[in-house]
């Protein structure tokens, strides 16, 4: 099949349903209608007993913030967008709705289930020239200033409101991942700058590699248990023959339990906000001055990057060191770390505002209200049918995952939400509060000899999250684990997203 992943038919604008650029959602482990989770007799008590749990999901209003917070993990905040970047990679669902029961079956995925960068490369030079420079580089936009030198906006067409011209509308949605996307164009560029002589597959080949190396290398190993992922392995080597229940009779597809449940971590993730530079400190998104004075403006995208807001790398990803904790001036300029894995979602996200998201407009309620809706069975039931004994109901708690709460910040059991959840999670919250259980001791990549305790996924979402990937990228006879297992970037076998973030910036 030539120039699979170089000219894959994309997203919404496919005229031709292809399996090969195409994949459909389905479900990971067959149940029967009587399997799927309910919360309620009827359909008003499911709805009005998940909206009581997406609230207590949800923490009070909590501005940006500098220096140490109790709520921080040891994983540095780039690793929350590096996962919804790998997200939009992956997966991209037009057609279901909160307001209608939905079949997964019946749903497409528009986004080639592969780890393949179609949402940098679009349908290649040839087919969407906007986007190159007439050659095999990509086209870069307007510089923009406070973070490394070299820095610029993506490229954008010259409409009122000038939207980017990249393979993912979606990777513009806030200025961190549409710099992060900016960074990967940067990466493919000086990649062609180093190697004159590689075509354009080559290239795509080349820079793929290095992804899909940090993805199983370094992303997985920080978001799951290593008892969950070593399991995958046989002689230090991720083997096929580990998976149990991602097994596509024909085509890849997209499992439910993986894109509605487990792999919603990342929004537990999220900090209220992030300082992208010395000047530069905002909310996810716009906070009322009665709330919050000063912080009129948010990090939302799909507009032209305000010029100061250019992302000082070293405080996302350990490219340098620098301080956890200590004077104002090197709080400033310190490393911010993702918020813990648990079950507690920041209230910018608990509140979107209205041109995001409205009945709900509370992501957590949202993401369980999907659930329900597609049919998820609950988390009990999944761990059963992985073999794995299930959480009992103390320990599946509400709240957030601190070392020593404060009065009133203790999680509480679930069955004090509703009796309705005893031994009947909703999967999202399962996967978060399994995660709450399995916390590992991470020595942080700053100045001074600092751990904190990470939750990482456990056996049940850390199992279904290394299916899928593993699952996907077995069945792409085009990627790393097919064509050279033990390649190695540059031989670097601790090769991480550091290293990839530091090449793009030409460090």
């Amino acid at each position: 099949m030539a120039q699979r992943h170089s000219t894959p038919v994309r997203g919404l604008m496919s005229v031709i349903k292809s399996p090969s650029f195409e994949g459909r959602f389905g479900r990971l482990f067959h149940i029967d209608e009587k399997d799927q989770a309910k919360f309620g007799a009827t359909e008003k008590e499911n709805e009005d007993n998940l909206a009581k749990l997406g609230a207590a999901m949800s923490s009070g209003f909590d501005p940006p913030k500098d220096g140490k917070d109790d709520e921080e993990s040891g994983i540095p905040a780039l690793y929350t967008y590096l996962g919804q970047f790998i997200d939009h990679d992956i997966t991209f669902d037009p057609a279901s709705s909160l307001q209608m029961r939905n079949d997964p079956d019946a749903l497409v995925d528009f986004r080639s289930p592969a780890f393949d960068l179609d949402n940098v490369y679009g349908r290649g030079p040839d087919d969407q020239p906007s986007l190159y420079d007439g050659g095999n580089t990509f086209l870069l936009g307007d510089p923009i200033f406070g973070g490394n030198p070299n820095a610029s906006d993506l490229p954008r067409n010259n409409a009122k409101v000038r939207r980017a011209l990249i393979g993912d509308p979606r990777n513009d949605e806030n200025a961190i991942i549409s710099q992060f996307q900016g960074l990967l164009l940067r990466f493919h560029n000086r990649a062609v700058a180093d190697n004159p002589n590689l075509s354009f597959p080559d290239l795509q080949k080349l820079v793929r590699f290095h992804y899909q190396y940090v993805i199983l290398n370094d992303f997985l190993p920080r978001i799951v248990t290593a008892n969950v992922l070593n399991a995958y392995k046989h002689n230090g080597r991720f083997d096929k023959s580990k998976l149990k229940f991602y097994h596509p009779k024909k085509w890849p597809f997209m499992p439910i339990e993986f894109s509605v449940a487990a792999y919603r971590l990342g929004h537990s993730m999220v900090r209220p906000g992030y300082r992208l530079n010395d000047a530069v400190l905002l909310p996810i998104f716009p906070v009322a001055a009665s709330t919050a004075p000063g912080f009129g403006q948010g990090l939302t995208g799909f507009r032209a990057m305000i010029a100061n807001w250019g992302i000082d790398w070293g405080r996302f990803i350990d490219i340098d060191i620098r301080t956890y904790d200590g004077t104002p001036f090197e709080n400033l300029s310190r490393l911010q770390f993702a918020y813990r894995i648990d079950t507690s979602v920041v209230n910018p996200l608990s509140a979107l505002p209205p041109s995001v998201a409205t009945n709900p407009s509370s992501l957590p309620q949202r993401n369980l209200l999907r659930g329900w809706r597609l049919g998820l069975p609950n988390g009990q039931f999944v761990a059963n049918k992985m073999g794995i004994p299930p959480m009992s109901d103390d320990k599946i708690l509400i709240g957030k995952g601190l070392d020593s709460p404060g009065p009133g910040e203790a999680p509480v059991p679930i069955t004090s939400i509703s009796p309705v959840f005893a031994k009947n999670c909703p999967l999202w919250t399962y996967v978060l509060a399994e995660a709450m259980n399995n916390k590992t001791s991470v020595k942080v990549p700053v100045s001074g000899d600092v751990s904190i305790n990470t939750p990482q996924l456990g056996p049940v979402g850390g199992g279904i999250v290394m299916e899928v990937f593993l699952g996907l990228m077995f069945e792409d006879k085009h990627s790393l684990l097919n064509l050279e297992p033990s390649w190695q970037p540059a031989g670097n076998p601790n090769y991480a997203l550091r290293d990839f973030v530091k090449y793009a910036l030409g460090m």
